[in-house]
């Protein structure tokens, strides 16, 4: 009885081409690192798919996002800092944000000289209906694996990342 074969995927494809070409392409590095690019614009796709369907521009999420991740309450000047933008730009965003029903901005109950912004009912459930697609679809990818292995993998990228990291020139990706 012949050995079962793994299913291809288009990566192996790819490496296949490759190695005629570059005789000294180790497939399993070039595999690994063409599949983790591949997986990242696939769920970069079904993030921008799930902003559109929500009508959401990729800067309106990620200040709802940074403001849900402060527990869906923050000072601007937390929010400018969290984005890593300056106070007027968040001030802009905010504006449209505020006229669209998805925050509101009130004045602090402790110092009145302070803003408080604050995720309205509507801006949390239009930026958890967002998070719920790329969510499922990471589920849905990952379910293939068993729990054991989704940690292996997790452990095992986590020591690629700490790599890549300690590389000076450039800054740790924050999402």
């Amino acid at each position: 009885m012949a050995p079962t074969e793994e299913p291809r995927d288009w990566t192996d494809e790819h490496v296949a081409r490759w190695q005629p070409v570059l005789p000294d392409l180790d497939p399993v590095v070039e595999g690994a690192v063409t599949r983790m690019k591949k997986l990242s614009v696939h769920l970069r796709r079904v993030r921008e798919q799930s902003l559109a369907d929500f009508d959401l521009e990729r800067h309106e999420f990620d200040t709802l996002h940074k403001l849900a991740g402060r527990g869906g309450s923050a000072a601007p000047s937390e929010l400018a800092q969290d984005l890593d933008l300056a106070p007027a730009s968040v001030t802009g965003r905010l504006d449209a944000l505020e006229k669209r029903g998805l925050v509101r901005r009130t004045q602090s109950t402790t110092d009145r000289r302070r803003v408080v912004v604050e995720l309205t009912p509507a801006g949390h459930e239009t930026w958890l209906g967002a998070m719920d697609v790329l969510g499922h679809e990471e589920y849905r990818l990952l379910g293939t694996l068993t729990a054991e292995e989704r940690t292996q993998l997790n452990d095992l990228l986590r020591r690629v990342m700490l790599v890549a990291e300690e590389n000076a020139g450039v800054e740790p990706w924050h999402g």
